[in-house]
Formats: structure tokens, sequence, C-alpha cells
């Protein structure tokens, strides 16, 4: 770029669409545009800070801070940081376009109105184009700390469809935002407005916020040295560092804002500090809402690190397993070096260490809530209950504390709303109940519907019902509770047969009479099953498929599937009602083609309640009017 030269450039349509949207739409809380330019500043200073420790730079600055100044006679509001500063590439890509990733949902949600207004512009990343909100033109100077080639830039838009940058000389490094405010906003250059808005988001910025105001009946008197002039507005100590009895809850909530751009209060957290052989603060929140994005690979997780109270990086997701990735928050360690870096965080004993004590933390946290506040518990458990599910593969060592955490429903609970422990569960059992008993499905409904609990309902023996996608692939690593193991019943099991079995002799004879129609059924279906059996679970339906004990499941070959793995064809145990009208019905069907038919039906029933699905629904609508007429 030429530096006598200015050069424009175009904002992309989305970053564009973007500034119109938040301008109309988030004009109800436009003081949160001072929140997210505070914010950024900071985070400048964080990465000088962390710059200077691995660096050999000479003359390090350890002076930081962040002044806002207040000018009613151009009617302008600064904010200045002495932080990392950016070069022109840097001014492009974090000033020209939105952050690499959100924009399309971030736009979307702005449109319908999901999320409240306060809560959508830190969600996701795009802090510095709230400016605009209360601005007519923004201009940005800046001077990297990094860049030995730079002297100064300066970005300048008024928010329509492009910004511009040349070159201008700054004597100090860092970045200086100029907001030259529209006329209806002259609020923001009030004392109150600006102390009060920072006492409300940024009281807890661990750098001090200084404010100065040039008015013009004060104009020449404040011609003194700067240091007079300038006010500090905020606590600027790290709240973490103080003892527990000095942070009042509404101090933990407003901090608890200020490091997450969460609208909503945490539902709960813990603050610990330990001493000794390993040196640590903690500060771990569980918020009340679950982000937009919590299911994305790429979303960012982990908490803050800090070593000796200097900021390291964010989203350090080596101190927490997977399962936990909601939890946010920070932990400022003694014994870290300054240097690390997240290669090194891979693979160190330390890490390792906190990371086993953190968790162990964290799930006591989530105990105690639910022993002293279930109603609480329940609420965090609909929006986290299918992370923490994820637990039991992930970590053996804490499986069965996690157990002891999760909930269910049931057929006695005769609600989706999964409130049920697994200790009630089996304190309910009745004495013959061997195992705990539950069924997979697609949903709550099918679940509940499924024609492998007839007898169960009929019996009152309770089943748990579980309709989520990880549901399948929890239950093979949760083997057992209590020592009750758990037994799928839509799965061959020895235990089932002792629990409905009432007439040995009686049966026999049942069995006895149709080992010619089972005979015919096997030979007609062919590969297409396992096997062929009577079955006493059945009340009300004709059939019912299930798979050997060590076969995979219907739910669990859908989980794969759904991965985009392959999956060989499932062999089905075909089982019967003796007891059905229908069955006697097609068992005394003496025409082959026409008890073909039938039996070819009775399987493919069976299998649509099984898998939902039909391979040739339309041979199976064929069939079913052919039976009809015939």
């Amino acid at each position: 770029m030429n530096k006598q030269k200015k050069t424009t450039y175009s904002f992309k349509s989305e970053t564009k669409e973007l500034m119109q949207l938040m301008i109309h739409s988030l004009y109800s809380n436009k003081e949160i545009f001072l929140r997210e330019l505070i914010s950024n500043a900071s985070d400048a200073i964080d990465k000088l800070r962390y710059f200077n420790i691995s660096s050999s730079v000479e003359n390090k600055n350890d002076q930081f801070e962040i002044k806002i100044l207040i000018d009613t006679i151009n009617n302008q509001l600064t904010i200045i940081d002495n932080g990392i500063g950016m070069n022109e590439k840097e001014l492009i890509e974090n000033l020209g376009t939105i952050a690499k990733s959100g924009t399309k949902n971030f736009l979307k949600s702005l449109k319908k109105e999901k999320l409240k207004e306060n809560n959508l512009i830190g969600k996701f990343g795009v802090g510095f184009y709230s400016s605009f909100i209360v601005s007519k033109k923004v201009l940005v100077h800046t001077k990297s700390a990094i860049d030995s080639n730079s002297e100064g830039l300066l970005w300048e838009s008024s928010g329509s469809g492009d910004y511009s940058i040349k070159y201008l000389k700054k004597e100090t490094i860092g970045t200086s935002i100029t907001l030259q405010l529209k006329e209806k906003e002259k609020e923001f250059l009030e004392e109150w407005k600006i102390k009060n808005t920072v006492n409300k988001y940024s009281d807890h910025i661990n750098v001090p916020i200084l404010l100065k105001i040039v008015k013009k009946e004060k104009k020449e008197k404040e011609k003194k040295e700067e240091k007079n002039i300038w006010k500090k507005i905020n606590q600027a100590q790290a709240l973490w560092t103080k003892q527990q009895s000095q942070i009042s809850d509404l101090e933990y909530i407003k901090f608890y804002k200020h490091i997450t751009n969460d609208s909503q209060d945490p539902l709960i957290w813990s603050h610990n500090k330990v001493e000794g052989e390993k040196e640590y603060i903690s500060l771990l929140y569980i918020p009340k809402i679950a982000p937009w994005d919590l299911w994305n690979r790429d979303n960012k997780k982990g908490l803050k690190l800090y070593v000796k109270r200097i900021f390291i990086m964010d989203d350090a997701e080596q101190f927490l397993p997977n399962y936990l990735r909601f939890v946010r928050g920070l932990i400022d360690s003694n014994d870290l070096p300054l240097n690390i870096s997240r290669e090194i965080l891979q693979d160190n004993h330390i890490i390792n260490s906190l990371k086993k004590v953190i968790t162990k933390r964290i799930l006591k946290l989530l105990n105690n809530m639910l022993v002293n506040n279930k109603e609480n518990y329940i609420e965090f458990w609909k929006q986290f209950g299918a992370i923490l599910k994820e637990g039991p593969a992930e970590d053996p060592i804490n499986k069965e504390t996690i157990s002891k955490l999760l909930l269910f429903t049931s057929i006695n609970n005769k609600s989706k709303e999964q409130t049920i422990l697994l200790k009630d569960y089996v304190k309910n059992m009745p004495s013959h109940q061997e195992k705990i008993y539950f069924v997979t499905a697609e949903s709550y409904e099918a679940a509940v519907n499924s024609p492998l609990l007839e007898v169960f309902k009929e019996k009152s023996i309770d089943v748990l019902l579980l309709s989520e996608r990880i549901d399948e692939w929890m239950m093979n690593y949760l083997t057992e509770f209590e020592n009750k193991k758990f037994q799928s019943v839509s799965k061959s099991d020895d235990s089932l047969n002792k629990l409905f079995s009432e007439n040995k002799n009686k049966e026999s004879t049942i069995e006895k009479k149709f080992t010619s129609f089972i005979e015919d059924i096997k030979k007609i279906l062919g590969n297409k099953v396992e096997d062929v059996r009577i079955t006493y679970r059945l009340t009300n339906s004709p059939s019912v498929l299930l798979t050997n004990e060590n076969a995979m499941s219907t739910q669990m070959a859908k989980l794969f599937l759904s991965a985009g793995q392959k999956v060989p064809p499932i062999k089905y145990i075909l089982e019967i009602n003796p007891k059905h009208k229908l069955i006697k019905k097609i068992s005394s069907i003496q025409d082959t083609e026409e008890l073909n038919e039938w039996i070819q039906l009775l399987f493919e029933q069976a299998l649509l309640i099984e898998k939902g699905n039909l391979t040739n629904p339309n041979q199976f609508i064929s069939r079913i009017n052919k039976l009809l007429i015939s």
C-alpha cells in the first residue's frame, strides 16, 4: 500500500447486512458497544503481556491501561489501549470481515430474534461492529507491537459499504478507537453514563480503566499533566484472587458475564484456592443456558488459563474432559511456566493432575446441586444432560460418580421429562427383578409405545426409556449400577424369560403346537432372520424383532450410519405372540402363496416398528393391498 495514499475496501455482503441489522435490532441495548470495545482492549493487552513473556524484546512496558476520553467539544468518544496493536493485514482480517465462523447463524438468529438482544453480539465474535449502533463514523488508529516496520495505520468507516486504510504515524503502540457519535447519542458523553456502564460490565477487567473529560468550559484548566487528569473508574483487581468472603454473588455473576459474554446469570459456581504441593486457583461456572454452537465441532471450549495472575490463553481445553465442555471459568496456576504453549499443554504432568482435580470438583459441584436443589439440577440436565452422558465412555475412572448424576424417564414416570435417578429406579425394583431394564428408540413416543414394553406394563415392571442419539452409545459403557446389570429389552436374554414365564407345562404345549408354523416362517424368511420363536412378552402385538445379546442394535446401527460408517445388515430374531388372533389366523392358512404373503407382512410390520422405515415401502403397501382384497 502506498504510504501517501488512502486505500478503500468494500465490506463483504454479510458484513454490510450484519451492521444494518445490528444498528436496528440491537438498538434498545446500545450501551453494550462500550463493553465490547473495552473487552477487545483488554484482550489486546493480554496478548501483548503474553508476547512480552515469550519474546526477547527489551524495555517492555508493564504499565498497561485502558483509557476512555470523552470529548464534548467534538462529540467524540475514544477508547485507547496500549496493547498489541495491529498491522495492515490484521486490520483487514479483524475489522474488514466478520469472525471466521458463525456469521450466517448470527444473522439468522438476529432476524428471527431467537436470542435476547444483549446476548447476541459477544456470542458471535462481532463486538467491534456494535460501535456503529451509536456512531456515524468510526476511526481506528493503531500501531503493532510485533511488526517492527509498523509506524501507524488509520482505519476509517461510516458503516455503510466500505472502509479505508491509510498510513498515519502513531508514537505509541496500541490502538485508539474514536467514535464520532450520532447527535442523539450524546448521553455517552456524560461522565455518569460511562462510569455506570463500566461498573455494570467491566469493573473486574484486570487492568485500570481511566477516564478523562474534555469540556469547553474547562478546556484551559485541563492543560495539566495527564497523570493528574485521568481518573481510575474500575477496581482493576483479579476477582479470583480475593477471598470468597470478600466477593458478593453479584460480583461473581458480573465477572461470569464479563468472561463469557452470556447475558444469563450462571446456574452455580465454585471458587477454590489450593495451596501446598500444587498451588492454583480455580473459578468454575455452570451456565444456565447452553450456547447455540455447543454441538459444533469447531466450537471453542475450555477454561481461561492464567499463570501467576498473567493471562496465557483462552479456551485451554486440556483442563476439562470433553463431556464437561460446557463448564466456563478460569484456572490460575503457580506451577506452570509463563511461556507455556498449547503444544506443551498436551503432555504435561501438572496439567494432567489439575485436570483430574478439576473434573472431580465439577462432578462434586453437580452432585451438590442435585442433592440440595434438584429443581435447578433438572434445569441443568435439560441443557447439558446429553453432553454429560458422554462421560461413562470417556471417563471410566469417574464412571460410577457420573452414573449417579444421570437422569432418565421411564414407563412409570408417565412423562418425557427426565427426572429419575438410577438409585431411585433400583430402590423401586421388585425383589424378583434381577436387572435394570431399558429400551432405546428414536423418540420418546416410539420408546413408550414400543411393543417390547407390553408385558412390562401389564406386570408393572418399570423400564427406562432412552430416546437421545447418545443413549445407545452410553449404554455400551454403562454396564451396571449398584451391582445390578443393565439389560436392553430389545436384546434376547434369559432373565426376561424367567421374569415372564408363568406356566412351563402350558407354554411347552403351545410351543409344540406351533413347531410346524415356526419352521414355515424360517423357511419363508430365510436369511432375513437369525431365529424365529414363541414369546410371552407381547400382549397386544402379534410379533416383535429382537437382536442377539452380542449383536449390534438398531439404534447403534443408525448412529454409525449417521456418522458415515458402513454397517452390515442386522439379522433379527422374530418373536411371535401365540395368543394373538393374527398369529392364530396365519398359522391356519393352507395356501402356500397366501401364507408366504402373510408371513412377509408379519416380518415387515415388525421391521417397520423396530427401524421406523423399510427398504422397499412400495412392496409393503402392495402386499397389504393384495391381502386386503383377497
